[in-house]
């Protein structure tokens, strides 16, 4: 009998254990996520949307965000990618077809820890090149009207979904013009 009550204490704590740490998970997934307080395109060629920029910050109750181990699920109606943050190379100031850049927003790092959010204070632009993922040039970026949904997933599985909606038109806007998204 104390053989088998010492069983039951050990299997007893065992699954305490594990439901603390599937609870936590399960926490993580819920709340460590980014919020995007601000978009808008880019104008590119052709009357196009060459690239899109994301202002984004910790959303509430949320712990630090590492942005190097975050990625961002492109899809729109030609194209399904899945991107991650290129930021420790210039090359490609708008990330290119598999890579998103981040930048920090001035005076909002004030601990230099760039690329987490680990402060309200924190802000990131995260460009998107949508030039580079719908066709691979200058000339082939998102149409007027094209909608376009992002999922951007932390290191924990907190997800923010973006639907993002380009102008019904772009006259009288040249060429690296911002757009209202």
């Amino acid at each position: 009998a104390a053989i088998a009550a010492g069983v039951l204490v050990n299997t007893a704590g065992f699954l305490q254990a594990t439901a603390e740490d599937a609870g936590q998970e399960s926490v993580d997934k819920v709340t460590n996520r980014v919020e995007v307080i601000n978009q808008h395109g880019t104008v590119g060629l052709n009357d196009t949307i060459s690239n899109m920029t994301l202002t984004v910050r910790l959303a509430a109750g949320s712990s630090a965000v590492d942005m190097d181990q975050t990625s961002i699920k492109y899809l729109s109606d030609d194209q399904v990618t899945t991107l991650t943050n290129s930021s420790s190379s210039m090359e490609y100031a708008a990330g290119n077809a598999s890579t998103f850049n981040l930048t920090a927003v001035e005076g909002t790092d004030s601990d230099n820890s760039f690329g987490v959010l680990n402060s309200g204070a924190d802000r990131y632009e995260v460009t998107i090149n949508a030039s580079a993922i719908e066709g691979g040039d200058q000339y082939n970026g998102l149409d007027t009207g094209d909608k376009i949904q992002l999922d951007i997933t932390s290191q924990t599985g907190g997800t923010t979904q973006v639907i993002l909606t380009m102008p019904q038109q772009l006259a009288g806007k040249d060429s690296g013009e911002p757009v209202k998204l």
